[in-house]
């Protein structure tokens, strides 16, 4: 299935694309999600920080293949950041163990009411 296919219906927009099938015929990748809570009267300042740290600086990590960023309807404050990446390792080791994602929390990590709880999925079943 093209990668473009997968970008239409999830909304998903990536920066680099990339068209490999694993097990099932998907789109073998890992999404990091991040559910997130800041302080909703920082909710603009946030909004433009997460964008500019995204694609300046995580953008740039060996094995990104794009990100989406949700903010909650119900939850003011609250904010789902999910990454795809090429590999777990490469979230894991390639980009935390770098210099960049101390680059990456010095633009957001300000905002953060708690620690981000984040979270790796592969994908099982899609429509």
């Amino acid at each position: 299935m093209p990668w473009s296919w997968l970008c239409q219906s999830t909304g998903f927009a990536p920066l680099r694309g990339v068209t490999r099938s694993g097990a099932g015929g998907f789109i073998t990748m890992i999404l990091e999600h991040a559910d997130i809570r800041i302080d909703p009267a920082q909710a603009a300042a946030f909004e433009e920080a997460i964008q500019r740290g995204a694609t300046t600086v995580i953008a740039n990590a060996q094995g990104f293949q794009g990100y989406k960023v949700n903010r909650s309807i119900e939850s003011p404050g609250r904010y789902i950041l999910m990454i795809y990446w090429d590999t777990l390792e490469d979230h894991t080791v390639g980009f935390r163990q770098s210099p960049a994602f101390a680059d990456w929390r010095a633009i957001v990590g300000a905002f953060f009411a708690q620690p981000p709880v984040v979270e790796h999925l592969e994908l099982v079943s899609k429509s």
